[in-house]
């Protein structure tokens, strides 16, 4: 592998020598692994060679779901040997967005395959950081004439002081990098003032915000039929690009004030969810939220708001769910699970906490709160159980800043004087799935390990299975989720898959356990086919600290 601060006269063609002293350069091989950059890239990305060097293509980007779209589209169109060209937002060393004008040109082998692509980009960071500013002051979006995003806040909150009765309306382009890719370079700038004009000659009189690339807010005063007939309007005023009809549709959320939200950002929130919603059942409709999904937001708005009182009031508690080692007969291990009780909302799940925690910022907080909570037990247990450790469960923010993952777990063990090896850290496939990619990461959790610290892979099976990460991260145990348990008697390919895992596990030298056996023949079954360690009511529901008997 070549220095990055190095340029390479035998790879880049000779016409790009001169480009190479004033724009940012950057090589990846044909799976995006990133093997040469120059000294303009790491300039302006803060990035240094021993820390780029074989980094993900994808990691340069945000993991917004806008950047990351945008990213796959790149990549999309790379593997297919066509090049491309456009404006991307990417991410310097510390997290912070920069912005370039790309050019991305592929390699292929003689097969036609992806061999490396290489990108030339110029940083126009200061020209949108501009741009930004002159449209907040301006409260106009440039490219289309609409409010901007901060003239929409203004606007409702403007409606809400007057009592105002209307309909907030999210609509974005279903497929919209799709429709983009398949299209010249400067069609998207058609495409876009092209949809525009549609919506002002729909929604006359009415306000119209343009809040992301491909996504609008329109404030109506008209019923939800009135919005639904925006769909027929496509259709009969379809739109065209270089002489072809474009196959346009678009996925809606409606929210109302005062009957559904009674905030801007309530509103917003609520109109985006039901505009995914939608988008996720194939898209093409314009919908009002549902029922049950009104009563899902309003909840976790409850648990967003009162989460930091909880925090600082110890509102919140921890309990240990034990695990049954089948070989030895004895609970080797707790799991440390989070619990709050609260008068208001009832009782609050980790599975619900725990992603709101993550949107907030909480979870770095509360993480800390478990990890020190289990430490604390794990002293307390070591006199008369002195093989027990106590597992806690790890999200992936809070390994994206690696020195203060390290500080805060370090510190929480002096302070504790818990032993390393009494901790076992648990994290999820999609932890797994992005720790793979992100070398930082991967080697926080090794340094971890040589202290004692185990990681288990839990809900295993459910989403992100990768061979690479089982084999890169070290993971020395995985559980096999609830959801296969629940069905293993009564569905014979579950059974088999079940075996499958268990079998694959042990193959590759991983201490295997099944979580969510509730029943006596749950656990029959599995211990026949040779399951290492069994957790879940059937063995003990988690109880609080100290009602662990000694």
């Amino acid at each position: 592998m070549k220095p990055a601060n190095q340029t390479d006269r035998t790879e880049l063609p000779i016409v790009m020598d001169s480009l190479v002293e004033f724009l940012m350069v950057t090589r990846t091989d044909g799976e995006g692994l990133i093997t040469y950059t120059n000294h303009n890239f790491l300039a302006s990305s803060n990035w240094t060679p021993k820390r780029i060097l074989g980094k993900s293509f994808w990691q340069m980007f945000s993991e917004d779901e806008h950047s990351q779209a945008q990213a796959h589209a790149i990549w999309n169109r790379l593997s297919s040997g066509k090049s491309w060209f456009g404006t991307a937002e990417k991410m310097t060393r510390h997290g912070e967005p920069y912005y370039v004008k790309m050019m991305a040109i592929p390699t292929l082998d003689a097969n036609g395959t992806l061999e490396s692509s290489t990108f030339l980009e110029l940083d126009i960071t200061e020209d949108v950081e501009l741009k930004e500013k002159l449209q907040q002051i301006a409260f106009i979006d440039f490219e289309t004439g609409l409010m901007s995003r901060h003239k929409l806040e203004t606007l409702v909150n403007e409606y809400i002081e007057e009592n105002r009765h209307f309909s907030f309306v999210y609509i974005a382009i279903d497929h919209y990098y799709t429709l983009k890719d398949l299209q010249s370079y400067d069609s998207e700038s058609v495409l876009i003032q092209e949809f525009t004009n549609r919506l002002k000659r729909y929604f006359q009189g009415d306000s119209i915000a343009r809040v992301g690339v491909s996504q609008f807010v329109v404030l109506t005063s008209f019923g939800d039929w009135f919005v639904q007939g925006f769909l027929e309007f496509l259709k009969e005023q379809p739109i065209y690009i270089e002489n072809h009809s474009l196959p346009l549709s678009v996925s809606g959320g409606i929210v109302r004030y005062p009957e559904d939200q009674l905030s801007y950002s309530h509103l917003y929130k609520a109109a985006l969810a039901a505009m995914k919603a939608i988008t996720e059942q194939g898209g093409g409709r314009i919908s009002s939220l549902s029922a049950e999904s009104h009563k899902i937001l309003n909840r976790r708005s409850l648990i967003d708001k009162k989460m930091l009182t909880a925090l600082d009031r110890n509102n919140l508690q921890v309990v240990y769910q034990p695990q049954l080692d089948i070989a030895t007969g004895n609970v080797l291990v707790y799991e440390a699970l989070v619990r709050w009780e609260d008068e208001e909302i009832g009782h609050i799940q980790p599975d619900e906490l725990i992603p709101i925690a993550e949107e907030n910022g909480l979870i770095h907080a509360i993480g800390a709160y478990v990890l020190e909570e289990a430490a604390t037990l794990a002293v307390k247990l070591m006199a008369d159980k002195p093989d027990i450790r106590i597992s806690v469960n790890s999200s992936v923010r809070e390994f994206g800043d690696s020195s203060q993952m390290k500080e805060k777990l370090t510190g929480i063990l002096e302070k504790t004087k818990c032993p390393a090896d009494k901790i076992e850290l648990e994290i999820t496939e999609k932890f797994a799935f992005q720790a793979e990619q992100e070398q930082t990461i991967i080697k926080q959790m090794k340094a971890f390990e040589e202290t004692g610290i185990r990681f288990i892979l839990d809900d295993f099976g459910t989403g992100y299975a990768s061979f690479r990460y089982m084999q890169q991260l070290p993971i020395s145990k995985v559980k096999i989720d609830k959801v296969f348990i629940n069905s293993l008697l009564t569905m014979p390919k579950t059974r088999q898959l079940v075996e499958g895992m268990i079998l694959f596990g042990k193959s590759m030298g991983l201490y295997v356990i099944a979580e969510g056996v509730e029943t006596e023949e749950q656990f029959e079954a599995l211990k026949e086919m040779g399951i290492d360690a069994i957790q879940g009511y059937y063995i003990g529901e988690p109880v609080k600290g100290n009602e662990i008997s000694f």
